[in-house]
């Protein structure tokens, strides 16, 4: 055999259908747009669309709705957190490509395409995708809406904290600095001036009342899971504690207490259960789970004869006062605090407790930290709720996956499943041998690990 060595390298004038590149597919992919297209996914998200669009042919053809969505779901099953992230790798795998229903002489569209039909689609839209996605798992028996979880996180906002201004007068933190210094006798500060001035200074807070982005006035300062101080948003999910399934997403101000939260979030869930006729009633009411940060006079006493049956951890009594209540004659609310507290003293409360410390942390771990969207590169609190309603969605279509082959990400498929192939041995004139071998797909050497005889086949 002769050796072949690289030339110049000549593009072809004229290429034939046969000859142009193309994929085996990717099996999880594959299976993923066999489940999409049966349920009609591309028909519903046009229909819902349509709308915004000119009800007359007139000019360049939209981005196809159902394209934009699936790339945003690949966000999530490839753990990009980036639009543009997005596109190149969907450009870069013929796989994509393919899931994606892109014809041959059809490219991959842009970060700037995807931006522009995001805003030219209002949350509206996002949310019906999204409770399609729910009816999908409601169909596969992944919705129970007997106990529902609910905690939240901090996502990081695409806005410097060192930039924020404020409010009354747009006076930069920096200029501020400067300003203060100059008042204390410095006429020329340093970097290190200022540093030693900020640490020294009385009264050292930010206050979101006092400050704020002045390129994303949604962003709101709080303190990450991890302990920094940043710019950021406040997602909460409302998890199906028998399933995993998520049944609300909503994005709100980072501020804001978990309390406060807490209704905007029943609304959604009892929305989005009501939709598939899944919704608590007063006859049959749904366990509440959540933790202390939940716990308040207010929420609980709205929660009461409601369809939810709560069961909020209550935080530590200050100390000295002894733990007493004092109620001041809100007979109302004493019934609610004490109810919920005799349901906490139960076992099934521990094992939904439980539950809740598992399987909601665990949605938070896969759609934030592995799924990418632990910060955001959008900014506005709508946009990002639309990017990551379609994230959550991408997750419950996991669970689907997870359900039917096993793998709810490609790349647990990779890990987890094997290889399988026939192999055909003759035996005489007359028969052969059938041999099936697996190969699991992470072993370095394609060394078959187990090979069973099928039967015998005559030709």
């Amino acid at each position: 055999m002769a050796l072949g060595r690289q030339s110049e390298r000549q593009s072809e004038l004229l290429l034939s259908w046969s000859e142009l590149p193309r994929s085996q597919g990717h099996p999880f992919y594959d299976r993923l747009e066999e489940i999409l297209r049966a349920a009609g996914f591309d028909r519903h998200v046009e229909t819902l669309c349509q709308p915004h669009y000119s009800s007359a042919a007139r000019g360049r053809k939209s981005l196809p709705p159902g394209r934009y969505f699936r790339m945003l779901l690949v966000g999530y099953f490839e753990g990009i957190d980036s639009e543009r992230g997005i596109e190149w790798r969907c450009a870069d795998s013929l796989s994509l490509r393919e899931f994606l229903l892109l014809a041959s002489r059809e490219g991959v569209p842009d970060h700037s395409w995807l931006s522009r039909t995001r805003s030219r689609l209002p949350l509206e839209v996002h949310d019906e995708v999204f409770a399609w996605v729910l009816q999908r798992l409601a169909e596969h028996g992944l919705i129970k809406g007997a106990r529902i979880g609910v905690d939240a996180s901090t996502m990081e906002a695409h806005a410097a904290l060192r930039a924020i201004v404020r409010r009354e007068t747009g006076e930069g933190y920096r200029e501020m600095l400067k300003r203060l210094a100059v008042e204390s006798g410095i006429e020329t500060p340093t970097a290190d001036d200022l540093i030693r001035l900020d640490r020294k200074r009385p009264g050292k807070k930010l206050s979101n009342e006092d400050w704020e982005s002045p390129t994303d006035s949604d962003a709101r300062i709080a303190r990450m899971k991890d302990g920094r101080t940043r710019l950021a948003y406040k997602p909460e999910h409302a998890v199906d504690l028998d399933t995993g399934a998520v049944l609300a997403a909503p994005v709100h101000h980072a501020d804001r207490g978990d309390a406060k939260t807490l209704p905007k979030t029943i609304d959604k869930t009892i929305r989005n259960l009501a939709a598939i006729e899944r919704a608590p009633t007063t006859e049959a009411p749904a366990e509440l789970v959540a933790d202390k940060g939940y716990h308040s006079r207010d929420g609980l006493k709205e929660l009461h004869d409601s369809p939810w049956k709560t069961r909020i951890a209550e935080p530590t009594p200050p100390t000295g006062k002894g733990g007493i209540l004092r109620w001041h004659g809100d007979d109302q609310a004493r019934n609610a605090v004490y109810g919920n507290r005799r349901r906490l003293l139960s076992g099934v409360a521990k094992q939904a407790f439980k539950l809740r410390t598992e399987i909601v942390e665990r949605a938070f771990a896969l759609t934030l930290d592995r799924g990418g969207m632990r910060r955001t590169w959008l900014r506005g609190r709508d946009n990002v709720q639309k990017r990551y309603l379609i994230h959550i969605a991408g997750y419950n279509l996991g669970l689907i996956m997870r359900l039917l082959t096993g793998s709810g990400t490609p790349r647990r498929w990779a890990g987890a499943n094997p290889w399988l192939f026939w192999l055909s041995m003759p035996l005489d004139a007359d028969h052969r041998a059938l041999w099936l071998a697996i190969v699991p797909q992470n072993e370095p050497s394609p060394v078959a690990t187990a090979v069973f005889v099928i039967g015998l086949e005559g030709r």
